[in-house]
């Protein structure tokens, strides 16, 4: 048994830091038109990379600078700025990203916002450095672009998988999990729509602190194992409470990106669409990992026929690993409310 309760440790502790090695933001380009043919170029890369490796926007060949691109570290972010004048305009045209040597596989988010009030948004692979922007917006591309962004936004967002992770502890059977995950989602879609909408707006620093506090909470109830809890009792009662809080989470994100004019309801509702499904995949995922541990545990066990793999032995270690890093994650977010 002690043999059980080492491998799943192992399991969980080499998944939390795959988890966090995976929580790395992608590069950020922004292509603003600022009058006739002019644009405003900013752009934002992760502080790890090496300063030689840093990498810049590619425009077309007729685009011309006056000067050298300024950049700055900010945080964990390299920032770039710098202003371009076009002489036939983005639309229909080919941008991109170049790297000084190979891409250290990180995605682009690429936005260009024009004149006429458009707005194009493509998430390039860490195998694409160009993408056509489009000659007019279109209802399909942006369902598509939005929706891959809820997706990827979902799964760096390693606080909101680990909640996730949790209520499917809490819940345990498929009919309570279905309700609980229910609740969380029409809740998060409630504030992710007024605060994107600047119908409701609330700091993004106490938010993102308060939901650390929110996991750190929800492990606290399973290594508890007080069944008779509001909790355990009604899990849809608190996902729905804390849905609401994840909600303005997700729309600080969907802010600092942007939302097209002339297709808003459209982008707003596909990439709550992708938040949804890349919640599902990791459901799924983590259904598959435990049943996955338990028939190697069983393997284990063979020879003692009495030996029973409980859930708890699954459930308590990884509530111990996520309570931990939640704490570390509030600490370190309530501390740069001072910084």
């Amino acid at each position: 048994m002690r043999a059980l309760r080492l491998l799943l440790a192992v399991s969980l502790a080499l998944s939390a830091v795959t988890a966090q090695a995976h929580d790395a933001r992608p590069n950020y380009i922004q292509i603003v038109e600022t009058q006739p043919l002019a644009f405003n170029v900013s752009w934002k890369a992760p502080a790890s990379l090496p300063r030689a490796s840093l990498p810049q926007p590619v425009l077309p060949d007729d685009c011309a600078s006056e000067r050298e691109p300024l950049w700055r570290q900010s945080g964990a972010e390299f920032l770039g700025q710098q202003s371009f004048r076009c002489d036939q305009g983005l639309g229909g045209r080919t941008v991109g990203i170049g790297f000084p040597g190979a891409n250290p596989s990180l995605s682009t988010l690429y936005q260009v916002r024009l004149l006429t009030g458009e707005e194009h948004l493509r998430i390039l692979k860490p195998s694409e450095t160009e993408w056509r922007v489009p000659d007019a917006e279109s209802r399909f591309s942006v369902a598509r672009e939005y929706t891959d962004l809820g997706i990827e936004h979902i799964w760096i967002g390693v606080d909101h998988l680990l909640f996730v992770a949790c209520l499917l502890f809490i819940a345990r059977t498929a009919r309570r999990l279905l309700i609980t995950i229910t609740g969380f989602t029409v809740a998060h879609s409630i504030t992710l729509a007024l605060s994107t909408l600047d119908l409701l707006r609330i700091p993004t620093p106490p938010v993102e602190a308060a939901i650390a506090l929110s996991v750190v909470f929800m492990a606290w109830e399973i290594v508890k194992g007080d069944v008779s809890s509001l909790t355990h009792r009604y899990p849809v009662a608190v996902s729905s409470s804390f849905g609401l809080l994840h909600g303005f989470g997700f729309a600080a994100v969907l802010r600092d990106i942007g939302l097209p004019q002339t297709e808003l309801p459209t982008a707003l509702l596909f990439f709550n669409v992708g938040v949804e499904i890349g919640q599902l995949l990791f459901v799924l995922a983590l259904v598959a990992a435990y049943f996955s541990l338990r028939l190697v545990a069983v393997g284990l066990l063979r020879s003692n026929n009495n030996a029973v793999v409980h859930w708890s032995y699954l459930v308590t270690p990884a509530s111990y690993l996520i309570g931990s890093f939640a704490s570390y994650w509030m600490i370190d977010r309530v501390a740069g409310f001072w910084t």
